[in-house]
């Protein structure tokens, strides 16, 4: 019920009368006046009541009056009568119906009470009523109620003291309270502020407003007190004490800091009075040094006093708290003086209490920003906030050092007994786990036998002080151990938790102020202030070292696993805000602290050791006290749970890992996991760490790089306690997680992660170098877990990644090898597989970057990383083949990167990826690629470890001709649109494109590349992949050459064909001549292929015809090329080379296609074939221009057939092209071209040798020769127009030369037959058929040839000589073959006999034709005819052969019966006179041989050569004599005298009696002596030398006849009984024969031819026959019977018939 409602009111009314009625009855008796006073007083309050509306107003007004009565009432000092009074007073104040003047009356009152020592409880409790309820008290009247309650305080009584202090302080309270009001209400009006008067504050208080104004005084009064002044205003005051005045202070700073702040005149009291005063009583304890004796200072020292000490300390917090602003240079001071009261030397209490200070500071971190402005970031100022952070620390490193100055009693030992007696227990071991649990429950510290305990102070983040609060303790309290360590341990961790949520949430405001302002203003910068930033980064700066050494020392003195939680967390936080700000020393260091913590005691890792050196080289000075950071002690005392091996190249002992060790692993797996955004650099710091502890630990790497638990290689050293064992699942688990959650970091953060990794990876390289040791993976496994996890960004981060790798795939240490290429081929498999956005099939680019490691591994020369990276490519074409778009190159590439040192099995690895490639993506990589997969498939077919291999890729090779075959159309067009796109590019560059064979269209070009790759082929070292290369060249050549462009038929032979004959012809020349064993003796290798150069031979011979096919078939396309005649000439010249290698296959097979590019060969099969061509290409033959009349199956020799056949077929539309002109080699050119090459073939090749025998190399063979000459005959056709004279003797020259060459003794066998076959050998019969056919040729051809039958005739003879004197070749030593046993002559002379012979017979078959002309007769062929044949005539018996002469006899009588004639025809120009004797001559020297026949001779056999004696002489007597008058002189003459000698007259008598009978060729004598008796009488004697010889001879005849007959006669007789010697019977017999012979002639002779003379003797002789009778010879007897005969006709005389007077 509220005091001013109607009810209340009345209820008032009614109170005060009954309380003035009560005082009237009260002092009715002792006080009459008071009693009138009191009932006036009823009657006042009626009246007011009746006539007021507003009575409280009213009473109010005249509350003077009314209180009146009451305050009579107190001044009687009657105790009952007093205590009524108050009540009714206290009720009229508490309905606030108390005037001004009433209160100052009512004050007045109660002060005299109080002088008097009444009712002291009830005044205070009046004062404290009348100040609350109203304002009305004021000024001098509001002074004196507060002196009222001061005096009160220090009465005797202790609870008046108390009552009165508390209301005091309520007092105090009141009045600011009044002025806070007041300030309110006056809150919208706009003061002019006072002119500043000086610094007094006297005339300042006029500016006030009165409750202002009475707070003013009040405080003022109040610092006057606390310094031992006289008050100004405060009246009265008799006494005062320091601690109750600072209480008060204490109280009205801190709960009413807004008055000192808003109001000058007040602040103006803070630094005026206030802070001096503080300085002032603070002095005793600066100078205070405990334990310094007082003898070594002259004047006493005043000593701390603790209730002072510690209320001024609150003070000064408060003002800190809350005036920190206005003080800022007092505050300086008042921080560095908490800072020293930490001092060591101060006593326990004051450093507890300065600890407590301290910690309300810490947890104010706004405070201290405040702080880190003001001075530290000042220049010339104290670095308050870092002295403040360096002091905990130090205080804290202090509490561990124990000094000798006497405050031993204060580390007093705990319950456990002394410190280290809990040390002894506590180092029970490793084993011993919880053996010291039990002793040391209570968490605490433990640092070098130091042992402090850890008590729960204050609630994290508030600062509840102990001591601060001992207000009633005037003696300085006992400290218990440990609690001022755990102050600052809460001190240290509230300001590091203030700090940094601070910072994080001003950074976070910060961070979504710039979000707002990017997406309002998405295309300006956002600046952030740089204020506040460089006040975050002077706060940590300043506090991280002296935090960082406190720390450290805690984390490794703390036994607790709480404390050491939060001090990790500390750690964790500094770490991560100084990431956040960018401060990288100090994120080290933190981290480092907690990495050193995480690792055993003085493990080495460099990593860390040189980042801790770097600090601990700084000792920080904090006004005189160093802070050193301590390095960790070894003895903490921990549960130990793992024992294992370090991980360092050189190998230690073991090493330990404590709980607090794991403790700390987790926080930095926390740290990295949470923090990794900021980590950058510090990355490595903790991978490093991580590194050593999973290796201690002894996980290993898995799967997609998961470190699992496993055991090293190196056996059982490590120990694991079934505490770890459980974590340790845990453990790996939340390092993959870390590495999983780096999909959530930002990009540069990602790249201070794989920079870290990469670092730690390169040393556990160097550290793997040079020993085969198991090598730490940690690196490399979470590289790859870490590039898994972050594939949609792997751009970034694959350049680093994959180039680190791939230096690991080159490391020494095959495990760590191994790890590398698993982990880069995975990565690549996982990144092609990855769902891409955009998909690679759209970005070139990244697929490209994905496959180029790859690619790269193909550096690498391990051999277990090509296979790992061949493996790849396998699967990956596997899965991805389809999808490898412009990846194909570096994917070909590498598949093709193989070389010679690599090993079968890397080479069949990737050939059953190329294998893949060609069966089935062809289709599906782009066009360009194509040339990609030729280059690599013939780089297999190069690779010369595995045969199988080469020759199973030229199959691919072949496979891929038929691929482009098939889709050549599709190949063309996409080819084409590549090649516009590049060519645009090339000219926007201004270059030119440049590509292999590049003027060739480029589906053309991809053909080039795979022929060229073949043709390399053709040329490998190892015979079986030349020949199969070859046979794939020319079959691909020959079955899509079709498809090239005219053009590029050029580059085709220029380049591949004529490029690859080149190759083979040098290869060939310069092969190896040794004998190559047996292939490993499971291969045989046959004789003909047993040295490189017999194997190069092969393949010279399939390459040769090869080309010479592609000649052949494709010619109607070559010719229309501009250069077809210098190919034809390259061609030829290495058909020449061919053939005149030293090697038989070679050499016959140049020959082979020699005769195949002149088309001499006519496969049958090919010509009819030719129409169905084009049938089957069903190409109308309209279209066909009769030129190329046809399609790859061209009729090789002449294309009539195919023309006709095309007419006819359609209708005669096309006109048959004029004859010749279809033929395949018209240009004449192009055939003399070959008859030169012809010419030097077959020169060099039958040139005999000219060295010395030994040295003969190389004799050509038979079949070699045959297929030379075989060629002329065809050869001849096409040039038979121009063949000259001299091209003839050429000819010549080669045919004597082949024939003269002779057969080695291994092929006689063979070739020759046996000896008394007269059979020709092929090469024979081929140079007669040349000569056959120019003979032809020149008969039909114009008369200008005849001029070459001469030439013709002279070969022929050549070989006639050959019967009788065999042709040498050179200076090679031949066997003939009847004396040749085989083994002993390498040479074999041929047996020329037939040979010669079959000459004989064409050369009489020539003469027989042409005897008649010009040429003929001009050139004396007759004439070398029988000089020719003089030879066998001559030799007649000694002639090899007996055939031989019989055949020169009958040839000559051939050839005199035609030639004769002419002869005598020709008499007259003289062309014949040297003729007649060489004839003469013949005829001597074969029918009288020097020859005598064999003795084996039978009479049959002689008879019948008598028979040829006789023949010739016949001859003489029936184409010679009888025209003896055309025929010149000299030579009937001789004639004359050969008949002579060979007629029976002039046999000589030199025969031995026993040869005579047979040998006499009486014949041949009695036809000599006919045809001499013939031509003496038949003739009419044309000159009379002729009649003369005729005459002669016969008178020779007759007289030698006399001679013979007498000597018989007379011999006989002398001899009487004995026989005359047989030879000497034979002359008379033929004498006798010879003389009845003439008598038959005479007989037939006309009378007139014979002269008178012959008769004469004839008859004389008949008187000697006569005498003869008598002889005793019965033979003589019978021949002189015939001769005597005769003579009978001379019996008669004849009649003599006279005509015209002749006689």
């Amino acid at each position: 019920m509220s005091t001013s409602s109607p009810e209340a009111v009345k209820k008032l009314l009614e109170n005060m009368q009954t309380d003035l009625r009560s005082l009237s009855m009260e002092c009715k008796k002792k006080f009459p006046p008071v009693k009138e006073a009191a009932e006036s007083g009823i009657v006042k309050i009626k009246t007011i009541a009746a006539r007021n509306t507003d009575i409280l107003a009213a009473l109010k007004e005249n509350s003077s009056e009314v209180v009146q009565p009451f305050l009579m009432g107190c001044g009687t000092k009657e105790p009952k009568i007093t205590q009524l009074c108050l009540a009714a007073i206290q009720r009229l104040m508490s309905h606030e119906v108390v005037s001004e003047a009433a209160a100052g009356n009512i004050i007045n009152m109660l002060w005299q009470l109080m002088e008097n020592g009444l009712e002291e409880l009830k005044l205070l409790q009046t004062v404290l009523v009348l100040l609350t309820t109203n304002t009305v008290v004021h000024d001098e009247v509001l002074s004196k109620a507060i002196v009222l309650c001061f005096r009160l305080h220090f009465t005797k009584d202790n609870i008046t003291n108390n009552t009165a202090a508390a209301t005091v302080r309520q007092v105090v309270t009141v009045v600011f309270e009044r002025m806070v009001a007041e300030d309110e209400r006056f809150k919208g009006i706009v003061e002019q502020p006072p002119p500043v008067q000086g610094n007094t504050n006297r005339r300042s208080v006029s500016t006030l407003r009165p409750s202002a104004k009475d707070a003013y005084m009040l405080f003022q009064d109040l610092c006057q007190l606390v310094n031992a002044d006289a008050p100004y205003w405060l009246v009265g005051m008799t006494e005062m004490t320091r601690t109750f005045g600072l209480e008060l202070l204490e109280s009205v700073l801190n709960d009413f800091p807004g008055v000192f702040l808003q109001h000058q005149e007040f602040s103006f009291l803070l630094k005026e009075r206030v802070c001096p005063l503080v300085i002032k009583l603070f002095s005793p304890n600066i100078k205070f040094r405990q334990g310094s004796s007082s003898a070594a200072s002259p004047a006493p020292v005043e000593k701390p006093y603790f209730p002072i000490c510690m209320r001024l300390l609150r003070v000064v917090s408060v003002l800190i708290k809350h005036f920190y602003s206005l003080l800022v240079t007092e505050c300086e001071i008042f921080l560095s003086l908490l800072v020293k009261f930490l001092d060591g030397e101060k006593p326990q209490w004051l450093r507890a209490v300065a600890v407590e200070s301290v910690h309300r500071l810490c947890v104010q971190p706004h405070l201290l920003r405040s702080f880190c402005q003001s001075y530290d970031m000042k220049q010339h100022s104290t670095k308050v906030f870092r002295d403040i952070v360096n002091a905990l620390g130090s205080f804290i490193q202090s509490l561990f050092i124990v000094n000798n100055a006497g405050n031993t009693a204060a580390v007093s030992a705990p319950a456990g007994g002394s410190g280290s007696g809990a040390q002894g227990t506590a180092q029970g071991g490793p084993g011993t786990g919880g053996v010291s649990g039990n002793l040391t429950t209570q968490a605490a510290f433990e640092y070098r036998g130091t042992w402090i305990p850890l008590m729960t102070v204050s609630v994290q983040g508030s600062a509840k002080a102990t001591y601060l609060e001992m207000l009633d303790k005037v003696e300085p309290p006992s400290i218990p151990e440990g609690y001022a360590m755990s102050v600052a341990f809460s001190a240290l961790l509230d300001l590091v938790r203030g700090i940094t949520s601070m910072i994080e949430r001003e950074l976070a405001t910060e961070e979504e102020a710039a979000a707002e302002f990017r997406e309002a203003h998405p295309d300006q910068e956002w600046q952030p202030q740089p204020g506040a930033h460089l006040v975050w980064e002077e706060m940590v700066s300043a506090c991280w070292c002296g935090l960082l050494a406190a720390l450290s020392l805690l984390l490794d003195a703390s036994t607790d696993e709480t404390a050491t939680e939060n001090i990790l967390k500390a750690e964790l936080t500094m770490a991560s805000l100084c990431g956040r700000l960018g401060l990288v020393t100090p994120r080290d260091a933190f981290i480092t602290a907690i990495c050193k913590a995480s690792l055993p005691p003085h493990y080495t890792l460099t990593a860390l050791s040189s980042n801790t050196a770097n600090l601990s080289s700084k000792a920080y000075s904090i006004q005189g006290q160093s802070v050193q950071i301590i390095s960790p002690s070894s003895e903490s005392h921990q549960q130990v749970v793992a024992v294992g091996q370090p991980l360092t190249a050189q190998p230690q002992g073991t090493v330990v890992l404590t709980a607090k060790n794991i403790q700390c692993m987790r926080t930095l797996l926390n740290l990295a996991h949470c923090h990794g955004a900021v980590l950058g650099s510090s990355w490595q710091l903790v991978l490093a760490t991580l590194q050593h502890l999973v290796w201690i630990l002894g996980l290993k790497p898995g799967v997609g790089g998961a470190l699992k638990p496993g055991r090293a290689v190196e056996g059982p050293s490590t120990v694991l306690t079934t505490a770890v064992m459980t974590d340790l699942p845990i453990i790996s688990n939340i390092l993959s997680r870390l590495f999983e959650s780096s999909q959530y970091l930002d990009d540069v953060s990602l790249h201070h992660l794989i920079n870290a990794l990469c670092s730690l990876s390169l040393e556990a390289m160097e550290m793997a170098y040079g020993n085969n040791k198991e090598p730490s993976l940690f690196a490399v496994a979470k590289l790859l877990e870490t590039g898994l996890v972050n594939m949609d960004r792997i751009e970034i981060l694959w350049r680093p990644l994959t180039g680190h790798l791939l230096e690991v795939c080159q490391h020494p240490n095959s495990r760590m090898r191994e790890w590398g290429a698993e982990a880069l081929t995975a990565l690549i498999k996982a990144g092609l597989a990855f769902k891409h956005d955009p998909p690679l099939a759209q970005n070139q680019r990244l697929q490209l970057l994905l496959l180029n490691p790859l690619k790269e591994l193909s550096n690498v020369l391990h051999a277990d990383i090509r296979q790992k990276q061949l493996e790849s490519v396998l699967q990956i074409l596997q899965s991805q083949g389809d999808s490898l778009g412009p990846g194909w190159p570096l994917v070909l590439g590498v598949i093709g990167a193989i070389r010679n040192d690599q090993g079968e099995s890397l080479i069949r690895t990737a050939f059953q990826c190329l294998q893949l490639v060609v069966t089935d993506f062809l289709p599906t990589m782009p066009c360009t690629c194509l040339q990609i997969v030729v280059d690599v498939a013939g780089s297999f077919g190069l690779q010369n470890q595995e045969l199988n291999i080469s020759l199973t890729s030229i199959g691919l090779l072949w496979n891929i001709s038929d691929y482009f075959f098939q889709r050549g159309e599709a190949i063309t067009q996409e080819l084409g649109r590549e090649e516009e796109a590049l060519q645009k590019q090339a000219q926007e560059k201004g270059e030119t494109l440049n590509r292999p064979f590049h003027p060739a269209p480029p589906f053309d070009c991809l053909w080039l590349c795979l022929y060229a790759k073949l043709g390399e082929l053709c040329v490998d070292p190892r015979p079986a992949v030349r020949k199969s290369a070859g046979q794939t060249l020319f079959s691909t050549i020959a079955a899509h050459g079709t498809l090239l462009q005219q053009p590029t038929w050029h580059i085709v032979i220029w380049k591949v064909l004529f490029h690859l004959l080149d190759c083979v012809r040098t290869s060939s020349t310069t092969a190896d001549k040794e004998k190559i064993e047996s292939g490993g003796g499971n291969i045989l290798i046959h004789h003909s292929r047993d040295t490189a150069e017999k194997q190069w031979a092969e393949t010279w011979v399939l390459t040769l015809a090869g080309v010479a096919r592609i000649f052949n078939t494709r010619r109607y396309l070559l010719q229309q090329l501009g250069d077809f005649f210098e190919a034809w000439e390259v061609l030829l010249n290495h058909i020449q080379s061919a053939a005149l290698s030293k090697n038989n296959e070679v050499s016959l097979a140049a020959l082979k296609s020699f005769q195949e590019i002149l088309q001499i060969v006519t496969p049958v099969k090919d010509s009819d074939k030719a129409g169905d061509a084009f049938a089957a290409m069903g190409v109308p033959p309209v279209l066909i221009d009769p030129l190329s009349a046809s399609g790859p199956g061209r009729p090789l020799v002449r294309s009539d057939s195919l023309v006709e056949r095309l007419t006819r077929y359609n209708g005669a539309e096309l006109q048959a092209p004029p004859p010749g002109e279809e033929s395949a080699l018209e240009d004449s050119a192009l055939w003399w071209s070959a008859w030169n090459t012809w010419y030097r073939t077959g020169t060099d090749s039958t040139r005999p040798p000219s060295g010395p025998t030994e040295k003969l190399s190389f004799i050509p063979s038979q079949p070699f020769l045959t297929a030379l000459i075989q060629i002329f005959p065809a050869l001849y056709q096409h040039i038979k127009a121009n063949f000259s004279m001299e091209d003839l003797k050429k000819l010549g020259v080669i045919l004597h030369g082949a024939v003269s060459v002779p057969i080695s003794s291994d092929a006689s066998p063979f070739i020759l037959p046996s000896y008394t076959e007269a059979v020709l050998t092929s090469l024979q019969e081929a140079v007669l058929t040349s000569l056959d056919v120019l003979q032809k040729a020149i008969c039909v051809g114009p008369e200008n040839l005849q001029v070459m039958y001469p030439a013709i005739f002279e070969q022929l003879l050549l070989f006639v000589e050959f019967s009788c004197k065999p042709p040498q070749y050179g200076r090679v030593e031949t066997k003939h073959v009847a004396n040749a046993k085989y083994n002993q002559a390498e040479w074999v002379a041929l047996n020329y006999v037939p040979f010669a012979e079959r000459s004989l017979e064409v050369m009489v078959d020539l003469y027989h034709k042409t005897a008649c002309h010009k040429a003929v007769i001009n050139e004396k062929v007759l004439q070398n005819i029988i000089k020719t044949l003089r030879m066998p005539l001559g030799l007649k018996y000694a002639c090899p052969s007996e055939s031989t002469w019989k055949l020169a006899v009958s040839s000559l009588l051939k050839v005199l019966s035609i030639g004769l004639p002419v002869a005598r025809q020709h008499a007259s120009s003289g062309k014949f006179d040297t003729m007649w004797p060489e004839l003469a001559n013949a005829f001597e020297d074969f029918l009288f041989t020097k020859s005598t026949p064999p003795d084996n001779l039978s009479i049959q056999e002689f008879q019948k050569n008598e028979a040829i004696d006789v023949e010739v002489v016949q001859l003489i007597s029936t184409e010679i004599l009888p025209f003896a008058n055309f025929i010149p002189k000299d030579f009937v003459g001789q004639i004359m005298a050969m008949l002579n000698r060979g007629s029976i007259h002039s046999q000589s008598p030199s025969f031995t009696e026993a040869e005579i009978d047979v040998r006499m060729r009486e014949e041949f004598s009695k036809v000599c002596f006919e045809t001499l008796l013939q031509f003496s009488f038949s003739n009419k004697v044309s000159t009379p030398q002729e009649g003369y010889i005729s005459r002669m001879a016969l008178s020779v005849l007759l007289k030698r006849s006399q001679d013979v007959l007498r000597r018989y006669v007379e011999d006989e007789r002398l001899s009487g009984r004995c026989p005359l010697p047989r030879q000497q019977v034979t002359e008379i017999i033929f004498v006798l024969k010879a003389i009845s012979t003439l008598m038959d002639s005479l007989k037939k002779t006309q009378p007139e031819n014979v002269d008178g003379n012959t008769w004469a003797q004839v008859i004389a002789l008949y008187p000697t026959l006569v005498e003869c009778i008598t002889c005793s010879s019965s033979e003589v007897s019978s021949a002189l019977k015939e001769a005597l005969g005769p003579f009978k006709d001379f019996m008669q005389p004849p009649v003599s018939r006279v005509q015209n007077g002749e006689s």
